[in-house]
């Protein structure tokens, strides 16, 4: 394949205010319910102002305030400088993996099922390129890599060369490039590039945004859904690769969840699953032991989209943390009905949930 897939955004995204199965024409407006009404003795302004007031108070729930994980700015670097770096790490990254992916795979393993490929390797060295070309002196955290750089710096870099390395080896249509930058410990800036379509069709498109500067997607904001019902919504989470107390509970609240939404989707790349949500196809995603650069990215991209993003027992989240829940906001309490008891219980049980993956000495506002 060649790269000029990447990146096309010949068919421009379009999103509509009126929901999907209400036609503009054939919607009717106040005058026509008036008409239809008077016909049959029952308009009555008032009593229709009423009603409608009603019922509109009655779709808002309750809604928790918690606490926001973004960075308050990007710090010294203007965040125009930082994204543009930033997407352009990304898309680097996603060249090599555009170039890849119709190519036979060479693949390693790091456990019994846990993958990694060249690809992985050689889209983090790209990767790693860029950020060295533009910030010298910046701390990066690559998965593949670790930690390289100076420890002091503000600004760490979270690159995950290649989120969803087992889809990618089966060709599966849900992987994606990450790179987030956090500022002090909380997420700046974020680009994550997801390949979409599959063999004989693969693109890409690309999701960015900096602290305080909204989310977008191949340039076009976007904005969580506004579903407010469990039984309304769809929802999406992920396993490890170690088959232990978390994974168990996790199988659980699958369970528990099928059986009370539209669906729980398992599609195996975190960062994608997050901008699903942030672009308001599905309502939250959660997840036990993923890793900074799993998460880096993702959740900055579902806050500036209007999202809400914690950890799974409630409390304020930070990407060095060992569990992530992210919703659309308006069901964030609710789906934390069954998901904190459960990971309370977890805690309970001794299961270390302390912080993990954060350099020594990297200095942080947390």
């Amino acid at each position: 394949m060649g790269t000029s897939l990447v990146f096309s955004t010949n068919i421009p995204l379009r999103f509509s205010h009126l929901p999907r199965s209400i036609s503009p024409l054939n919607h009717p407006n106040q005058s026509q319910v008036r008409i239809f009404s008077a016909r049959i003795g029952l308009w009555n302004p008032k009593s229709f102002r009423k009603l409608c007031t009603r019922a509109v108070l009655s779709g808002i729930p309750n809604q928790k305030q918690y606490p926001k994980m973004g960075a308050q700015s990007t710090g010294p670097i203007p965040p125009n400088q930082l994204i543009e770096v930033v997407e352009t790490a990304a898309k680097t990254g996603a060249e090599v993996v555009m170039d890849a992916v119709n190519k036979p795979r060479n693949i390693d393993y790091k456990g019994l099922t846990d993958l990694v490929t060249d690809t992985d390797k050689i889209s983090e060295a790209a990767i790693l390129e860029v950020v060295r070309k533009n910030f010298g002196d910046h701390l990066i955290l690559g998965e593949e890599g670790g930690i390289i750089g100076d420890t002091s710096s503000d600004y760490l870099w979270c690159i995950d060369p290649l989120d969803g390395t087992t889809n990618f080896a089966h060709c599966y249509p849900s992987f994606a490039v990450s790179v987030g930058v956090l500022y002090r410990g909380s997420p700046a800036a974020a680009a994550v590039v997801e390949f979409v379509g599959g063999p004989m069709c693969w693109n890409t498109r690309i999701f960015s945004a900096t602290a305080g500067g909204g989310a977008f997607c191949n340039g076009q904001k976007i904005h969580v859904s506004q579903t407010d019902k469990v039984e309304q919504s769809l929802l999406v989470t992920g396993f490890g690769y170690e088959h232990d107390d978390a994974w168990t509970t996790n199988i659980d609240l699958f369970k528990e969840f099928t059986d009370v939404s539209r669906g729980v989707r398992r599609l195996g790349a975190a960062a994608v699953d997050m901008c699903h949500v942030a672009l308001g196809i599905v309502e939250s995603y959660w997840e036990y032991r993923l890793k900074p650069w799993d998460m880096a990215a993702g959740v900055l991209i579902v806050e500036e989209a209007g999202g809400t993003v914690t950890r799974m027992d409630g409390g304020k989240f930070c990407v060095f943390d060992r569990s992530v829940l992210v919703s659309n906001g308006v069901l964030h309490s609710k789906l934390l009905e069954r998901i904190a008891p459960a990971t309370e219980k977890l805690k309970n049980k001794g299961i270390d949930f302390s912080l993990w993956f954060k350099p020594d000495n990297y200095p942080t506002d947390l």
